[in-house]
């Protein structure tokens, strides 16, 4: 009985010896099988794409180049509204305090 633990034994450390040295093959290559983040490409970000996205879960919560992408996404297209909704403010004049620029109106 105990020459058939000693050969068992053997026989586990041939194995592990002959698949640490490459013989046993390699294993496949890896890939990302984590669900994408699925948010519109062909327009800007609604709120209620807000209230759908959903984040994948990693080891200790979300994956934070996941939620970094959407909220640089997020405030990049609100500075381009901002931009194109601001029209351009004109200067006016500190010492004038009733904030008229001292021209006549073209009424």
């Amino acid at each position: 009985m105990m020459w058939l633990f000693a050969v068992l034994v053997v026989l586990a450390m041939g194995g592990v010896a002959m698949i640490a040295s490459g013989r046993g093959g390699s294993m496949p290559p890896a890939y990302d099988d984590r669900p994408d983040v699925v948010l519109p490409t062909d327009r800007p970000i609604g709120a209620q794409d807000l209230r759908t996205v959903r984040f994948p879960l990693a080891l200790r919560g979300y994956r934070m180049s996941d939620v970094d992408a959407v909220l640089a996404r997020l405030a990049t297209e609100l500075e381009d509204r901002a931009e194109r909704s601001d029209p351009p403010s004109e200067p006016s004049d500190p010492a004038d305090p009733s904030g008229s620029s001292g021209e006549p109106s073209r009424d």
